[in-house]
């Protein structure tokens, strides 16, 4: 996503400023989303895109900055996090606007906008990522989910391996009870989205066609227990 105004483009090319990518990186448990604006000239912003928890944004461009550092130097961030989703389904949000100093750079570099973990937000300026020995802020490497997040994560794995189950388990069950309903269902669904399986068997009373469909449910199912058990390992 690219937040670059005419007027920004314009700025871009004035020598004595020089454009610079921007990055969003989310150490903290709430979604958010950010656009950086120079106070002293509005027109030159950056930002825009959403960051989920625990996770880091694309590239954006294009912010600018003096070609050479100037103590006080300042940038002034406008966020939006999201709190839980409550009963009813909406997402409430907080809308906030911090103004940051620059770091001392000795030219140009990338700007890098952070989310703490406390909810604070930072700038740092580097070529390097969070996780290179050169990166010059104070928390290094990239975001860690925390042990809540992760078995939140883990839970809806194992519900949507659950539902996958109990839904192949029922496919098979009514394929047992009632062949000739099922095939023909399926066969007449096929012949909408994959008629190239289809030419593959004589119709929805051939036995082989219904081996099929057997087989597909057993294998669902199987596949279903194995990745069941495999998360049960490695619950957080």
């Amino acid at each position: 996503m690219f937040v670059c105004t005419l007027s920004l483009l314009m700025a871009c090319n004035d020598k004595s400023d020089v454009s610079v990518s921007v990055h969003g990186v989310n150490y903290s448990d709430q979604e958010f989303t950010y656009v950086l604006q120079d106070p002293l000239h509005p027109s030159n912003q950056a930002g825009g895109e959403t960051i989920g928890r625990y996770e880091a944004g694309g590239i954006m461009c294009c912010f600018t900055l003096p070609e050479k550092w100037r103590p006080g130097t300042k940038i002034n961030i406008e966020y939006t996090y999201y709190l839980r989703e409550k009963p009813d389904g909406s997402l409430p949000e907080i809308r906030k606007s911090v103004m940051v100093e620059v770091p001392h750079y000795d030219k140009p570099q990338e700007l890098w906008v952070l989310r703490h973990a406390d909810g604070s937000m930072g700038i740092v300026s580097s070529i390097y990522q969070p996780d290179h020995p050169k990166w010059p802020g104070k928390i290094k490497g990239w975001p860690v989910p925390s042990l809540e997040y992760r078995r939140e994560r883990w839970s809806l794995y194992m519900e949507h391996q659950l539902i996958f189950l109990r839904n192949s388990e029922g496919l098979l069950q009514e394929l047992q009870e009632n062949p000739d309903k099922i095939t023909k269902e399926f066969w007449d669904s096929e012949m909408i989205s994959d008629r190239a399986l289809l030419s593959k068997f004589k119709g929805p009373d051939d036995l082989k066609y219904r081996s099929y469909l057997k087989r597909t449910y057993e294998d669902s199912i199987s596949n279903a227990n194995a990745e069941i058990e495999n998360l049960n390992r490695n619950k957080p």
